[in-house]
């Protein structure tokens, strides 16, 4: 390996381990305790050399929105690959959202906002979930012909009942994950049954 490709190699491995490092921080801390300077101290180098990967805490927070929406992307994709039927892919679908928000609570909280401000940012990462689910609800409803519209307002009768679920499970104590689950197959499967008529 040339010097080019291992100095290259050791650019991406630093910056990863920024990002590791910040949501090592915010695992512990909560986001109000990330800075620049704690990550610095946790991967052991300057604060300036963070900045010259990052211009600002801003620019790892949004790195880590970016990774956050492709990774729950990837579980969305996986859970409609399990099933034929468009009504059961968007109940996959749905569940993997919520188990994402569960085991990637830090980085949902920033993805959505929920007890902090998120990014503002906009970035292409962040539609794609929108994009995958919709897919799904316009299949099922393929026999009404469904305007951009109406299928923009399913998407977001499933998201507020979902992400208000989680936001209660964040924000306070929450309800047991059986009973979290019940409401939540409950909810996506009158909505499903909404839809379909």
């Amino acid at each position: 390996m040339g010097s080019k490709e291992r100095i290259l190699r050791q650019k991406e491995e630093t910056r990863a381990n920024i990002i590791k490092a910040a949501r090592e921080i915010v695992k512990d801390e909560g986001w109000q305790g990330l800075s620049m300077r704690k990550i610095a101290d946790k991967i052991e180098y300057t604060a300036p050399i963070i900045y010259e990967y990052f211009s600002n805490k801003e620019a790892i927070l949004q790195e880590i929105t970016c990774r956050g929406f492709c990774l729950l992307t990837k579980d969305l994709e996986t859970a409609k690959a399990s099933n034929d039927d468009a009504a059961h892919q968007l109940e996959a679908m749905w569940m993997a959202y919520w188990n994402f928000a569960r085991d990637n609570r830090e980085m949902y909280q920033l993805m959505y906002g929920v007890e902090m401000a998120c990014c503002t940012q906009r970035s292409t990462e962040a539609d794609l979930p929108y994009k995958l689910i919709t897919e799904v609800i316009r299949e099922i409803m393929k026999d009404v012909n469904p305007t951009d519209m109406v299928i923009k307002q399913k998407y977001f009768t499933f998201f507020s009942v979902i992400h208000g679920l989680i936001s209660i499970n964040i924000i306070g104590d929450g309800l047991s994950n059986d009973i979290n689950k019940q409401i939540l197959k409950d909810a996506i499967q009158g909505i499903i049954r909404y839809i379909k008529e």
